[in-house]
Order: C-alpha cells, then sequence, then structure tokens
C-alpha cells in the first residue's frame, strides 16, 4: 500500500493567504496529496529572547515574519476542498485558552466533514509565551493535558461538564460537535512525553531529520507501547520539514536530508518510508517564490514518488 503523502499549506511571508491558500489547498487536492497541513507561530521577536527552538544564538528564519493564523489558514483550506484531511503539525496548545481551542476545532471538524486531524505540542518560545500564554511556561504540560481532558469532555455528549485548573464548565450544551472522534498526534521528545502519547493519543508526530534517527525514535515509540501494554496502533504523521528545493542537483556528498533537486528529495523520502510508517507531510513552501512554483514543486515531487514506488 503506497504511503500517503500530505503537503504543507503556504504560511510564509511570500504568499497570499486568501488568494493563495484555497488555490494550492484545491490543486493538492487535485495532484493527489491526502492530507494538508498548517504550523503555528505566534509572533516574530525583535530581538529574541531565546534562539530558534531555544538554542542560543540559532536565528529565526525570515518565513517566520508573518505567519497566519494556523485555524483561519485551515478554514480557508476546509472551504476550497472535499476529501482532504486538515492537519495541524502543530497547534502550540499553551497559547490557547483550552475550551475555545477545543470548541473551534470541534466546529472545523463539523463544518468540513469529519477531516480534521490535531497534531498538538507545547512549544518553545519564551516571547510567545509572554505574549500569548494562558500559564507559565513550565506548567505547558500540565496545560496540554488539561486541555486533552477538555477535548475528551466538550467533543462528547452532553450536558458537558468539567473543573480543572484553568477550566470550568458548568452542565451545559456545547455544540456543534464533531463529525466522528478527531485524531490527536503528539510529539515525544521526553520520556514523560512518550508516556502521554502511548497513555493518551491517537498517533505519533516525529520531524524527519534522517532515516536512521527516525526508525530509532519509532523503536523507541514501539517498546514504550509494548511496556505499557498498549494493543491500540499508533498511527503515524511525519512533518518533513522546511524542504530546500532547487533545480539543479548538489554536488557533493555532505547534502542535508531532503535539499536538492525533485530527485534528490524523492531519493531521501524513500529511505525516509522504508521504515513503515504511515503518512508523510512535506514543507516546500520557504524556498518557492510563489504559490504557482510551489504548485509545481508539489506535482512534481508527488509524481515521481509515485513512480519511485512511495
Amino acid at each position: 500500500m503506497a504511503t500517503k503523502l500530505g503537503l504543507c499549506l503556504p504560511q510564509a511571508p511570500q504568499y497570499d493567504i486568501g488568494r493563495d491558500v484555497p488555490d494550492v489547498a484545491r490543486t493538492a487536492e487535485q495532484i493527489g496529496y491526502e492530507s494538508l497541513w498548517v504550523y503555528e507561530r505566534a509572533l516574530f521577536p525583535e530581538p529574541a529572547t531565546q534562539g530558534l527552538y531555544g538554542v542560543p544564538g540559532l536565528p529565526w528564519p525570515p518565513h517566520y515574519r508573518s505567519v497566519p493564523d494556523a485555524l483561519v489558514t485551515l478554514t480557508l483550506a476546509a472551504s476550497a476542498t472535499e476529501r482532504v484531511r486538515l492537519g495541524t503539525g502543530v497547534l502550540v496548545v499553551p497559547l490557547h485558552g483550552p475550551f475555545q481551542l477545543a470548541k473551534t476545532l470541534g466546529t472545523l471538524d463539523a463544518a468540513s466533514g469529519g477531516r480534521v486531524v490535531t497534531g498538538l505540542g507545547t512549544g518553545w518560545s519564551l516571547d510567545e509565551y509572554a505574549a500569548a500564554g494562558v500559564a507559565p511556561f513550565e506548567e505547558r504540560g500540565r496545560v496540554l493535558d488539561e486541555f486533552l481532558d477538555v477535548c475528551q469532555a466538550v467533543w462528547g455528549p452532553d450536558p458537558v461538564e468539567y473543573e480543572g485548573r484553568l477550566t470550568k464548565i458548568a452542565p451545559s450544551v456545547v455544540g456543534p460537535k464533531p463529525a466522528r472522534p478527531i485524531p490527536v498526534l503528539l510529539p515525544a521528545n521526553s520520556k514523560k512525553a512518550l508516556t502521554r502519547l502511548i497513555d493518551r493519543a491517537d498517533g505519533w508526530m516525529p520531524i524527519a531529520m534522517g532515516a536512521d534517527q527516525l526508525a530509532a525514535q519509532w523503536q523507541q515509540v514501539q517498546d514504550m507501547a509494548s511496556e505499557r501494554g498498549r494493543t491500540k496502533p499508533i498511527a503515524t504523521s511525519v512533518r518533513v520539514n522546511g524542504v530546500q528545493y532547487t533545480a539543479k542537483a548538489y554536488d557533493g556528498a555532505d547534502r542535508a536530508p531532503f535539499q536538492g533537486n525533485v530527485e534528490q528529495i524523492v531519493t531521501d523520502l524513500k529511505a525516509h518510508t522504508e521504515i513503515g510508517l504511515d503518512e508523510f507531510f512535506l514543507d516546500l513552501q520557504a524556498s518557492t517564490r510563489d504559490a504557482q512554483e510551489l504548485k509545481d514543486v508539489a506535482a512534481e515531487v508527488f509524481t515521481a514518488a509515485r513512480a519511485a514506488g512511495i
């Protein structure tokens, strides 16, 4: 069975959100992509309190300067498509009120006919937490746990009732309900996060940073699932971050994964898909100049991937 392929929607500054998001979404569905994805960045601090991903001195990339709201972007894509799943990869949960975010996701799933997939994370930017966090950065894991509880309540049968540290819902009718149970995907960057994934989530959302590393991470997930007695299958959607496309081939052997022409990108993708994970979604937008080039490269990559047996 072919690996599922997804595409990240255009959120970089060179795109027009109102025009390009529906256009790219519609075209991706026609090409054959099975899912469309957004990520979340709340702001671009100048100067930043910390480096990218919390790494000292690592600059934030220019395409983070103006990132449209993730769920507004996904809603535009939902209105332009009929079949593709609509994924968040990822939402930074502690930047949102738990009840309102759960209700928004439920509404989008109802409106799209049951196509939402929620990839969730806790973030790393202290500047974003200062602007929008609902609790201190140190409590980010507890906020994510409460949000998962709130989702279970809000997406479940009425009357909804819940009381937590951040959220109190008196017995209420809360609708619309999701069209079906919304899949929840989590990363697993620590033992605590891995335990949360195994115990509470439907699937795993890693970042592809090399086939050997991804295979080792997947083995850790499987080992923890066995250790904790999980029998339910673990869905997998792998983000291929920052694909750098160039029409020319790279010379030499020091090319980073997913950088090069279409043939090189597909070669790297094939190595990763041989691990046996369900889905890979590609972020091509940073290195394409406009929506037309993004659509053209997305079509080339998809056709070449299927020709390569992916």
